[in-house]
Protein backbone atom coordinates (compact mmCIF):
# COMPACT_ATOMS: atom_id res chain seq x y z
CA UNK A 1 0.00 0.00 0.00
CA UNK A 2 2.54 2.36 0.43
CA UNK A 3 4.49 2.21 -2.51
CA UNK A 4 1.38 2.71 -4.13
CA UNK A 5 1.15 5.48 -2.46
CA UNK A 6 4.49 6.73 -3.30
CA UNK A 7 3.51 6.45 -7.05
CA UNK A 8 -0.32 8.16 -6.42
CA UNK A 9 -0.25 10.15 -3.54
CA UNK A 10 -3.94 10.89 -3.68
CA UNK A 11 -5.82 7.78 -4.14
CA UNK A 12 -7.99 7.02 -1.73
CA UNK A 13 -9.12 4.06 0.10
CA UNK A 14 -11.65 2.80 -2.43
CA UNK A 15 -8.78 2.79 -5.63
CA UNK A 16 -5.98 1.21 -3.33
CA UNK A 17 -8.41 -1.31 -2.47
CA UNK A 18 -9.37 -1.74 -6.33
CA UNK A 19 -5.62 -1.69 -7.45
CA UNK A 20 -4.44 -4.10 -4.70
CA UNK A 21 -7.29 -6.44 -5.69
CA UNK A 22 -8.69 -6.26 -1.83
CA UNK A 23 -11.39 -5.52 0.23
CA UNK A 24 -12.31 -1.79 1.21
CA UNK A 25 -12.36 -2.85 5.31
CA UNK A 26 -8.81 -4.76 4.12
CA UNK A 27 -7.66 -1.32 2.85
CA UNK A 28 -9.02 1.05 5.49
CA UNK A 29 -7.13 -1.00 8.25
CA UNK A 30 -3.83 -1.22 6.63
CA UNK A 31 -3.82 2.87 6.02
CA UNK A 32 -4.67 2.66 9.52
CA UNK A 33 -1.79 0.93 10.16
CA UNK A 34 0.29 3.44 8.18
CA UNK A 35 -0.84 5.95 10.33
CA UNK A 36 -0.14 4.40 13.73
CA UNK A 37 3.38 3.89 12.18
CA UNK A 38 3.61 8.07 11.10
CA UNK A 39 4.03 7.11 7.70
CA UNK A 40 0.58 8.99 6.13
CA UNK A 41 -1.45 11.82 8.00
CA UNK A 42 -4.66 13.10 7.33
CA UNK A 43 -4.83 14.82 4.35
CA UNK A 44 -5.92 18.56 5.44
CA UNK A 45 -7.10 19.11 1.88
CA UNK A 46 -9.60 16.36 1.08
CA UNK A 47 -11.82 14.54 3.26
CA UNK A 48 -11.37 11.14 3.47
CA UNK A 49 -7.55 10.88 2.03
CA UNK A 50 -3.99 11.23 3.38
CA UNK A 51 -0.88 12.60 2.94
CA UNK A 52 2.41 11.01 2.77
CA UNK A 53 4.93 11.84 5.62
CA UNK A 54 8.22 12.97 3.99
CA UNK A 55 9.05 8.95 2.88
CA UNK A 56 13.05 10.07 4.03
CA UNK A 57 11.75 11.03 7.68
CA UNK A 58 8.80 8.36 7.81
CA UNK A 59 11.12 5.43 6.89
CA UNK A 60 13.94 6.63 8.79
CA UNK A 61 11.66 6.92 12.12
CA UNK A 62 10.45 3.49 11.36
CA UNK A 63 14.05 2.43 11.11
CA UNK A 64 14.65 3.70 14.38
CA UNK A 65 11.68 3.04 16.08
CA UNK A 66 12.21 -0.84 14.96
CA UNK A 67 16.22 -0.73 16.07
CA UNK A 68 14.93 0.52 19.30
CA UNK A 69 12.52 -1.88 20.12
CA UNK A 70 15.24 -4.65 19.00
CA UNK A 71 17.68 -3.63 21.22
CA UNK A 72 15.48 -3.56 24.51
CA UNK A 73 13.94 -7.34 23.57
CA UNK A 74 17.89 -8.74 22.65
CA UNK A 75 18.73 -6.83 26.59
CA UNK A 76 15.73 -8.19 28.54
CA UNK A 77 16.64 -11.79 26.84
CA UNK A 78 20.39 -11.56 27.38
CA UNK A 79 19.57 -10.65 31.13
CA UNK A 80 17.07 -13.15 31.48
CA UNK A 81 19.97 -15.71 30.18
CA UNK A 82 22.56 -14.37 32.21
CA UNK A 83 20.31 -14.49 35.41
CA UNK A 84 18.98 -17.94 34.83
CA UNK A 85 23.16 -19.25 33.81
CA UNK A 86 24.54 -17.81 37.13
CA UNK A 87 21.70 -19.66 39.26
CA UNK A 88 22.02 -23.14 37.33
CA UNK A 89 25.78 -22.56 38.58
CA UNK A 90 25.27 -21.74 41.87
CA UNK A 91 22.38 -24.61 41.74
CA UNK A 92 24.17 -28.01 40.44
CA UNK A 93 22.39 -31.42 41.67
CA UNK A 94 24.80 -31.29 44.48
CA UNK A 95 23.79 -27.95 46.10
CA UNK A 96 20.99 -27.79 48.75
CA UNK A 97 21.71 -24.34 48.85
CA UNK A 98 18.46 -22.40 49.35
CA UNK A 99 17.79 -18.84 49.26
CA UNK A 100 14.60 -16.52 49.60
CA UNK A 101 15.08 -15.91 46.12
CA UNK A 102 15.53 -19.18 44.30
CA UNK A 103 14.11 -22.26 45.77
CA UNK A 104 15.02 -25.63 44.23
CA UNK A 105 12.54 -28.57 44.00
CA UNK A 106 13.28 -32.20 42.47
CA UNK A 107 10.53 -34.93 42.51
CA UNK A 108 7.07 -34.34 40.65
CA UNK A 109 5.52 -34.28 44.30
CA UNK A 110 7.41 -31.49 45.73
CA UNK A 111 6.82 -29.38 42.35
CA UNK A 112 3.23 -30.01 41.84
CA UNK A 113 2.88 -28.94 45.44
CA UNK A 114 4.58 -25.96 44.96
CA UNK A 115 2.83 -25.32 41.58
CA UNK A 116 -0.19 -26.10 43.72
CA UNK A 117 0.59 -23.29 46.32
CA UNK A 118 1.58 -20.90 44.25
CA UNK A 119 -1.27 -21.06 41.99
CA UNK A 120 -3.86 -21.11 45.01
CA UNK A 121 -2.32 -17.97 46.18
CA UNK A 122 -2.30 -15.82 42.69
CA UNK A 123 -4.42 -12.87 42.91
CA UNK A 124 -3.33 -10.71 39.42
CA UNK A 125 -1.85 -13.26 37.14
CA UNK A 126 -0.81 -16.56 36.01
CA UNK A 127 1.07 -16.82 33.05
CA UNK A 128 2.42 -19.57 30.93
CA UNK A 129 4.91 -20.65 28.47
CA UNK A 130 3.35 -24.63 27.54
CA UNK A 131 6.09 -25.77 24.98
CA UNK A 132 6.65 -29.37 23.98
CA UNK A 133 3.28 -29.61 21.88
CA UNK A 134 1.05 -32.11 23.05
CA UNK A 135 0.69 -32.15 26.96
CA UNK A 136 -0.09 -35.09 28.71
CA UNK A 137 -3.35 -36.18 30.79
CA UNK A 138 -1.77 -36.27 33.75
CA UNK A 139 -0.76 -32.31 33.38
CA UNK A 140 -3.64 -31.61 31.94
CA UNK A 141 -5.73 -32.95 34.51
CA UNK A 142 -3.64 -31.50 37.26
CA UNK A 143 -4.47 -27.87 36.18
CA UNK A 144 -7.99 -28.16 35.29
CA UNK A 145 -9.13 -27.16 38.94
CA UNK A 146 -5.94 -25.00 39.54
CA UNK A 147 -6.86 -22.45 35.95
CA UNK A 148 -11.04 -23.04 37.22
CA UNK A 149 -10.27 -21.62 40.50
CA UNK A 150 -8.03 -19.08 39.42
CA UNK A 151 -10.60 -17.30 36.74
CA UNK A 152 -13.40 -17.60 39.10
CA UNK A 153 -10.98 -15.17 41.62
CA UNK A 154 -10.46 -13.06 38.80
CA UNK A 155 -7.21 -13.93 37.84
CA UNK A 156 -6.21 -12.88 34.27
CA UNK A 157 -5.37 -16.77 33.24
CA UNK A 158 -2.86 -16.70 30.28
CA UNK A 159 -0.86 -19.68 27.95
CA UNK A 160 0.82 -19.63 25.15
CA UNK A 161 1.02 -23.12 23.28
CA UNK A 162 2.75 -24.12 20.42
CA UNK A 163 0.46 -23.69 16.66
CA UNK A 164 1.44 -27.86 16.95
CA UNK A 165 -1.59 -28.31 19.77
CA UNK A 166 -4.18 -28.02 16.84
CA UNK A 167 -3.09 -31.58 16.20
CA UNK A 168 -3.45 -32.95 19.55
CA UNK A 169 -7.39 -33.59 20.22
CA UNK A 170 -6.91 -33.92 24.31
CA UNK A 171 -4.66 -30.20 24.71
CA UNK A 172 -6.85 -28.52 22.16
CA UNK A 173 -9.92 -29.06 23.99
CA UNK A 174 -8.10 -28.06 27.48
CA UNK A 175 -7.14 -24.59 25.47
CA UNK A 176 -10.61 -24.41 24.14
CA UNK A 177 -11.89 -25.47 27.57
CA UNK A 178 -9.61 -22.66 29.31
CA UNK A 179 -10.73 -19.90 26.74
CA UNK A 180 -14.71 -20.24 27.45
CA UNK A 181 -14.33 -20.36 30.95
CA UNK A 182 -12.29 -16.72 30.87
CA UNK A 183 -8.94 -17.74 30.34
CA UNK A 184 -6.73 -16.56 26.66
CA UNK A 185 -4.79 -18.69 24.71
CA UNK A 186 -2.55 -17.89 21.99
CA UNK A 187 -0.08 -20.11 19.47
CA UNK A 188 3.33 -19.35 17.99
CA UNK A 189 5.24 -21.54 16.17
CA UNK A 190 8.13 -21.93 18.51
CA UNK A 191 8.71 -20.92 22.40
CA UNK A 192 10.89 -20.76 24.86
CA UNK A 193 11.46 -23.20 27.37
CA UNK A 194 8.58 -23.67 30.25
CA UNK A 195 7.83 -21.39 32.54
CA UNK A 196 5.03 -20.45 34.90
CA UNK A 197 4.59 -16.52 36.41
CA UNK A 198 3.10 -15.95 39.28
CA UNK A 199 1.38 -12.51 39.92
CA UNK A 200 4.29 -11.20 37.91
CA UNK A 201 6.27 -11.43 41.52
CA UNK A 202 7.15 -15.53 41.73
CA UNK A 203 8.14 -17.37 38.42
CA UNK A 204 8.77 -21.47 38.05
CA UNK A 205 11.56 -22.66 35.34
CA UNK A 206 13.32 -25.72 35.11
CA UNK A 207 16.68 -26.46 36.01
CA UNK A 208 17.45 -27.82 32.70
CA UNK A 209 14.82 -27.79 29.78
CA UNK A 210 16.33 -30.21 27.84
CA UNK A 211 16.24 -32.80 31.12
CA UNK A 212 12.86 -32.20 33.41
CA UNK A 213 13.55 -34.73 36.01
CA UNK A 214 16.56 -32.37 37.50
CA UNK A 215 13.64 -30.21 38.78
CA UNK A 216 12.76 -26.63 39.31
CA UNK A 217 13.97 -23.79 40.33
CA UNK A 218 11.51 -21.00 41.95
CA UNK A 219 12.76 -17.37 41.82
CA UNK A 220 11.58 -14.39 43.11
CA UNK A 221 14.19 -11.62 43.06
CA UNK A 222 12.88 -8.89 41.49
CA UNK A 223 15.45 -8.44 38.58
CA UNK A 224 15.20 -11.88 37.08
CA UNK A 225 11.45 -12.30 37.76
CA UNK A 226 10.98 -8.91 35.94
CA UNK A 227 13.03 -9.87 32.77
CA UNK A 228 10.83 -13.11 32.76
CA UNK A 229 8.18 -11.27 32.38
CA UNK A 230 9.36 -9.16 29.49
CA UNK A 231 9.95 -12.00 27.96
CA UNK A 232 5.97 -13.27 28.18
CA UNK A 233 5.06 -10.02 27.60
CA UNK A 234 7.17 -9.78 24.07
CA UNK A 235 6.19 -13.73 22.87
CA UNK A 236 2.68 -13.16 23.86
CA UNK A 237 2.60 -9.90 21.89
CA UNK A 238 3.99 -12.21 18.96
CA UNK A 239 1.54 -14.72 19.36
CA UNK A 240 -2.04 -15.27 17.94
CA UNK A 241 -5.40 -16.02 19.55
CA UNK A 242 -5.66 -19.99 19.36
CA UNK A 243 -8.78 -19.30 16.84
CA UNK A 244 -7.44 -17.18 14.20
CA UNK A 245 -7.27 -18.45 11.13
CA UNK A 246 -4.46 -16.99 10.19
CA UNK A 247 -1.86 -19.46 11.38
CA UNK A 248 -2.72 -21.75 8.31
CA UNK A 249 -2.66 -19.44 5.58
CA UNK A 250 0.39 -17.36 4.68
CA UNK A 251 1.37 -14.89 7.42
CA UNK A 252 3.45 -12.57 4.91
CA UNK A 253 2.22 -11.37 1.70
CA UNK A 254 5.28 -11.67 -0.48
CA UNK A 255 6.76 -14.84 0.30
CA UNK A 256 3.72 -17.04 1.39
CA UNK A 257 5.39 -18.86 4.09
CA UNK A 258 3.23 -20.13 6.68
CA UNK A 259 4.11 -19.00 10.36
CA UNK A 260 5.57 -23.00 11.00
CA UNK A 261 6.98 -22.93 7.67
CA UNK A 262 9.11 -19.76 8.70
CA UNK A 263 9.88 -21.06 11.95
CA UNK A 264 11.37 -24.46 10.57
CA UNK A 265 13.53 -21.93 7.98
CA UNK A 266 14.65 -19.74 11.99
CA UNK A 267 15.69 -22.98 13.35
CA UNK A 268 17.63 -24.40 9.92
CA UNK A 269 19.06 -21.43 9.69
CA UNK A 270 20.41 -21.89 13.54
CA UNK A 271 21.97 -25.16 12.82
CA UNK A 272 19.24 -27.42 14.44
CA UNK A 273 18.85 -30.77 13.57
CA UNK A 274 15.38 -32.29 12.81
CA UNK A 275 15.34 -33.80 16.09
CA UNK A 276 15.77 -30.73 17.49
CA UNK A 277 13.62 -28.70 14.87
CA UNK A 278 10.53 -31.10 15.91
CA UNK A 279 10.98 -31.18 19.52
CA UNK A 280 10.96 -27.49 19.28
CA UNK A 281 8.03 -26.73 16.89
CA UNK A 282 6.25 -30.20 18.85
CA UNK A 283 5.87 -32.27 16.19
CA UNK A 284 7.13 -35.53 14.51
CA UNK A 285 10.57 -35.69 13.58
CA UNK A 286 8.67 -36.91 9.97
CA UNK A 287 6.41 -34.21 9.87
CA UNK A 288 9.81 -31.90 10.36
CA UNK A 289 11.29 -33.40 7.66
CA UNK A 290 8.78 -33.09 5.40
CA UNK A 291 8.35 -29.39 5.84
CA UNK A 292 12.63 -28.51 5.41
CA UNK A 293 11.60 -30.86 2.12
CA UNK A 294 9.07 -28.65 0.95
CA UNK A 295 11.10 -25.53 1.61
CA UNK A 296 14.01 -26.73 0.05
CA UNK A 297 11.71 -27.75 -2.91
CA UNK A 298 10.31 -24.01 -3.23
CA UNK A 299 14.18 -22.49 -2.64
CA UNK A 300 14.79 -24.79 -5.55
CA UNK A 301 17.99 -25.80 -3.36
CA UNK A 302 20.32 -29.01 -3.62
CA UNK A 303 21.15 -28.75 -0.20
CA UNK A 304 20.73 -27.18 3.31
CA UNK A 305 23.32 -24.51 2.95
CA UNK A 306 21.93 -23.25 -0.61
CA UNK A 307 18.75 -23.08 1.32
CA UNK A 308 20.06 -21.25 3.61
CA UNK A 309 21.74 -18.29 1.50
CA UNK A 310 18.63 -18.88 -1.04
CA UNK A 311 15.96 -17.70 2.21
CA UNK A 312 19.05 -15.17 3.46
CA UNK A 313 18.59 -13.35 -0.10
CA UNK A 314 15.23 -13.64 -0.72
CA UNK A 315 14.42 -12.31 2.66
CA UNK A 316 12.52 -15.55 3.60
CA UNK A 317 14.43 -15.31 6.93
CA UNK A 318 12.45 -13.94 10.02
CA UNK A 319 13.74 -13.76 14.09
CA UNK A 320 17.23 -15.26 12.92
CA UNK A 321 17.68 -12.43 10.90
CA UNK A 322 17.01 -9.83 13.24
CA UNK A 323 19.92 -11.85 14.87
CA UNK A 324 22.21 -11.81 12.41
CA UNK A 325 21.76 -8.21 12.03
CA UNK A 326 22.35 -7.41 15.94
CA UNK A 327 19.22 -8.04 17.47
CA UNK A 328 15.93 -10.08 17.72
CA UNK A 329 12.30 -10.06 19.12
CA UNK A 330 8.95 -7.63 19.09
CA UNK A 331 8.40 -4.67 20.52
CA UNK A 332 6.83 -5.44 24.22
CA UNK A 333 3.29 -5.44 24.36
CA UNK A 334 0.96 -3.87 27.00
CA UNK A 335 0.37 -5.90 29.95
Amino acid sequence: MYRILLKRPRAGVTEIAEGLEWTVERARHTLDRLAELTLVRDSSEERGKVRLVNPEFGLASLLQRQERELAQHQQAVASTRLAITQMLTEYDDDSEAQTDEVRRYTGLDAINSQIERLAQGAESSVEVFAPGGAQTEAALEAARPLDRAAVERGVRVRYVYLDSVRNDPATLNYARWLYDIGGEVRVLPQLPPRMIIFDRRAAIVPIDPEAAARGVLILRGAGVVTALVSLFRQTWARAEPLGNSNSRVPASETHGLTRQEQAVLDLLFEGHTDDVVARKLGVSVRTGRRITADLMARLGARSRYQAGALAMERGWLGNSAARAGGGAGAPAADA
